[in-house]
C-alpha cells in the first residue's frame, strides 16, 4: 500500500473518529493540541486504525503517535 493511500485512510478514521471533515487535517496536524483527541478518543483512534489496516500495534508504541504524519509513518511499519 503506497503512502498516500495510507495517509488518506489515516485522515478518513481519524474524522471519523473525531467527528471533522477529512479537508481540515492537516498532514503535520497534532492529534491532541491540533485536532483535540483527548485519551479515550486516542484509544478509540488505535482499535480504529487496527480495524481499517487489519493489523494490531503495539499499544504503547501507538500511545506515543503525536501527529497525522506519525500515525502513517507508524502504520506503515505494520503493513
Amino acid at each position: 500500500m503506497e503512502q498516500s493511500e495510507v495517509n488518506q485512510k489515516v485522515k478518513k478514521v481519524v474524522a471519523n473518529v473525531l467527528e471533522m471533515n477529512e479537508s481540515d487535517i492537516a498532514d503535520d496536524a497534532n492529534l491532541i493540541f491540533d485536532l483535540g483527541a483527548d485519551s479515550m478518543q486516542s484509544m478509540l483512534l488505535i482499535a480504529a486504525f487496527e480495524e481499517e489496516f487489519d493489523i494490531e500495534m503495539d499499544m504503547e508504541k501507538a500511545r506515543e503517535v503525536q501527529s497525522i504524519n506519525g500515525a502513517v509513518e507508524f502504520i506503515a511499519t505494520y503493513i
